[in-house]
């Protein structure tokens, strides 16, 4: 009802017509469904440029916030479109369920450690050798299922926001809507503040750090994903068994991206800090990207100790703790603030497909947009 509210006084004003994806897609609807609200919401990039312009923000009575208002209806759309169902509660305490998962996590990896694992393969060098400590098919049969688990989860809560949205039938959407959309999220098009001065943020001044910080995050976690692809391939594929040297490529990759996910999370974090009195982000907001960005700094930094000390006697227990966080990151994924790039991306085709169709708009009947 407040996002319904606040997008008809701003479907009245269309002073931020220009600012992102959310306002022409706002200005080609008369009512707005609850469908249409969750869309905008994961258009949202939450720059806060609206917010600073606005003539009726608060102190008018008006009190118009939509950065705000649709962060809180984007953990709406996330916990309705969870599965299982019940696991969608993690959105609202997203600190305390990633707190409690990653501790889980770490304690069990020492605990099998500590009943399955001979103590002098757990403290001793083993030439920096991971699989002494852990048998690679153990590895691969935990992290395996987890993964199989998690995808299904991610898949299965892509299909409810589709239908949410009311998107139409995939067959519907063409090459060059998906090309659009993948293009505008990995350039982060819609973080441009309208004029691609950069985000309102974390004070009206626009700036373009959070999409430097955003870059180093994202393409970080792509670095690392492709050091672990590449390392899959030299095993499999290869027979080329880790460790790998300092300058192979799957260390080189994952040195990079872990540098990247640390500096980016890190940076993403201190941005949020001086935003929090800027009032453009609710609380529970704000917990669901400090809980995901501290896990990912933490991932990233326990992996590059672990690389950096694989030669010492401390290999092994840092193996365990960073095998606990990255579990952690695994069964957080589809339950914290990463199943957003997916939910963002649907959103962005959605939008694409409707800038291609002109007035058939996405979760209309078309015969009905045709009367009118």
């Amino acid at each position: 009802e407040e996002a319904a509210r606040i997008m008809s006084i701003c479907n009245a004003c269309r002073y931020c017509e220009g600012h992102c994806a959310v306002f022409p897609a706002m200005t080609q609807r008369l009512d707005f469904t609850p469908g249409d609200l969750g869309y905008f919401a994961n258009l949202c990039h939450g720059c806060g440029s609206c917010y600073h312009h606005c003539q009726y923000a608060d102190p008018h009575e008006f009190d118009v916030n939509v950065p705000k208002t649709l962060a809180d209806l984007r953990i709406d759309s996330y916990e309705a479109a969870a599965w299982p169902a019940f696991l969608g509660r993690s959105f609202r305490h997203n600190g305390i369920w990633t707190a409690v998962v990653t501790a889980l996590s770490i304690a069990l990896f020492l605990l099998a450690a500590a009943l399955l694992v001979d103590p002098a393969a757990l403290f001793g060098t083993q030439g920096g050798n991971f699989y002494a400590v852990l048998p690679h098919n153990v590895m691969v049969a935990v992290f395996g299922s987890v993964s199989l688990f998690v995808l299904l989860a991610i898949v299965v809560g892509m299909v409810r926001f589709w239908r949410m949205i009311g998107a139409p039938p995939l067959r519907e959407v063409g090459l060059r809507d998906l090309g659009t959309a993948v293009h505008n999220a990995m350039t982060l098009r819609y973080m441009g503040g309208g004029a691609d001065l950069g985000c309102t943020y974390p004070e009206e001044a626009p700036s373009k750090l959070r999409r430097v910080f955003h870059h180093l995050t994202f393409y970080g976690f792509l670095l690392c994903f492709a050091a672990t692809s590449v390392g899959t391939i030299y095993h499999y594929g290869f027979g080329w068994i880790a460790p790998y040297g300092y300058l192979s490529l799957p260390s080189l990759l994952g040195t990079l991206g872990g540098l990247g996910l640390m500096a980016g999370p890190a940076g993403l974090l201190w941005l949020k800090h001086r935003a929090a009195k800027a009032g453009v982000q609710g609380e529970a907001a704000r917990r669901l990207d400090q809980g995901f960005l501290a896990l990912l700094f933490w991932t990233a930094l326990t992996g590059l100790l672990l690389t950096a000390l694989r030669g010492t006697e401390l290999m092994g227990l840092l193996l365990l703790i960073h095998l606990g966080f990255v579990m952690a990151l695994f069964l957080s994924m589809p339950y914290g603030k990463f199943i957003h790039g997916f939910y963002r991306l649907q959103a962005l085709v959605g939008f694409a497909l409707e800038q291609r169709r002109g007035r058939q708009l996405i979760g209309r009947d078309a015969s009905a947009q045709a009367a009118e």
